[in-house]
């Protein structure tokens, strides 16, 4: 098969007064991330990932945060749009790997409805997605600076290439 892989990383400030979001899924907590759209990292992330392995701009080039249209979009929009920019090219989606960087919430319990989401948006297995979080080890406390990161993995294949196991 041709293979095509890159990474993509996005990080943005915790505040109050915003809805928490990551994978498209909304996480109960008190902060939200500070960002021109949603602030999902973690659809960010795979954004800019799947971007760069197709040869297009990077996120911010394609969804500029002085466009006005972009404005507290919902992210998942965003990964729609970059999906059809990644049909005309011929491309899909193969394997996702998601690393989370945070000291709180505890991501874990939500882990499974993010997968389902991006299986479903993807068109891809469940067991082609990885989901991982981890600590700073107090490190957040230091910088006195509450973020969430995310780093992602994408691989995409050709879509000929592509068959799926019934």
């Amino acid at each position: 098969m041709n293979f095509k892989f890159a990474t993509g990383f996005d990080i943005h400030k915790l505040v109050s007064g915003r809805k928490l979001k990551l994978c498209g899924i909304e996480i109960p907590f008190e902060k939200g991330l500070l960002g021109h759209s949603d602030g999902d990292v973690g659809l960010h992330a795979l954004i800019d990932a799947m971007l760069s392995a197709s040869g297009l701009p990077d996120i911010g080039t394609l969804f500029p945060d002085n466009d006005p249209q972009y404005k507290d979009v919902e992210s998942i929009k965003l990964l729609e749009k970059t999906l059809k920019l990644l049909d005309e090219k011929g491309f899909k989606v193969f394997q996702v790997d998601l690393t989370f960087i945070c000291d709180e919430p505890k991501l874990s319990p939500f882990y499974q409805k993010m997968k389902n989401l991006l299986s479903k948006k993807l068109k891809i297995d469940s067991s082609n997605i990885g989901i991982k979080a981890r600590t700073t080890e107090g490190l957040i406390k230091v910088l006195k600076i509450d973020f969430i990161a995310c780093f992602c993995l994408v691989v995409l294949t050709r879509k000929e290439n592509f068959t799926v196991n019934s």
